[in-house]
């Protein structure tokens, strides 16, 4: 949607620039999700560095002694050292926070604070399963609450505050993928089953979309009639030639799945009245599409 948003509003009209935008930003959601991944490897490394202050100190507390290196060796961070897919594209996309050192440091500093990493440092279980919740706690508790880390991201990716949510749930289907003691069973998480069939959906989707954006604008245009052009939002707009597009174009996707995504997309999107005032409107535009016969679905139950 949001390379479609940027063609409407571009002089540049080469339809083959947009599709490597759309790629690309596709792209980042796997750099992102890479570059967490190496987060918390870098702040489990970071024991190393606090155990080596804490061991120049002269007169070590009470608390210096309870701290150990454990973090380092955690079961799950092992894994994720050991996996083959993290290493290459941690070489892929040059991921390194060494441009600001403190960033681990201040994660770690918090971490240090916490009840929980105290627990975990007595914890006996070093199961992949038991190991793993530290690593979590890290992740929800400290990384996603940093602004910081918002920061580098957002000056990283253009679409970081969108795909926020998508990194989350990747990062969750990271754990639960990560459930086995041999580290050669753990998988990292896919931004999809099949990259190379929804690469093929997406860049048909927006091609469709532009080359037949005035007929869909005008199926549009009858249907809102009794609302003033420049009322309607340009997202809900774009939103509807594309469900249009897909409604039309694309015979595998049930017309409901169609409707509600799209409606969903309009709440993240767009206003708070958007969902409804595009719910009405595609009803009745799917309501003209069906009787003109051009809705062809493969499949009992994807016409309704």
């Amino acid at each position: 949607m949001q390379t479609l948003y940027a063609f409407s509003l571009s002089e540049d009209k080469q339809v083959r620039d947009f599709e490597k935008a759309l790629l690309k930003s596709v792209d980042e959601v796997n750099q992102m999700y890479i570059w967490t991944l190496n987060l918390l490897d870098e702040v489990a490394e970071y024991v190393l560095t606090d155990a080596e202050g804490r061991a120049n100190k002269f007169l070590p507390t009470e608390k210096d002694k309870i701290y150990t290196t454990k973090l380092n060796n955690n079961s799950f961070i092992e894994s994720l050292r050991q996996n083959r897919a993290y290493l290459e594209s941690v070489k892929k996309y040059n991921v390194s926070w060494t441009f600001d050192p403190e960033i681990v440091r201040s994660i770690f500093a918090q971490l240090k604070e916490s009840e929980e990493y105290l627990a975990y440092l007595k914890q006996e279980d070093h199961s992949i399963a038991g190991e793993k919740d530290i690593i979590k706690f890290i992740f929800k508790k400290i990384v996603l609450k940093s602004t910081e880390i918002d920061q580098v991201f957002d000056t990283k990716f253009i679409n970081w505050t969108v795909d926020k949510e998508v990194l989350q749930a990747m990062i969750a289907k990271t754990f639960k993928n990560f459930s086995s003691e041999s580290p050669v069973h753990n998988k990292l998480a896919e931004l999809t089953p099949s990259w190379e069939e929804d690469s093929e959906f997406i860049i048909d989707l927006l091609k469709q979309t532009i080359r037949y954006g005035k007929e869909y604008q005008d199926l549009i245009s009858q249907k809102t009639k009794n609302w003033e052009a420049d009322r309607i939002a340009l997202v809900d707009t774009l939103l509807m030639r594309m469900a249009i597009c897909e409604l039309v174009n694309f015979p595998t996707i049930p017309v409901k799945v169609t409707i509600n995504e799209y409606i969903e997309l309009s709440k993240a999107f767009s206003t708070n009245k958007s969902n409804t005032f595009i719910n009405g409107i595609l009803d009745k535009i799917l309501a003209d599409l069906s009787q003109d016969g051009r809705i062809q679905k493969q499949g009992r139950g994807l016409k309704d």
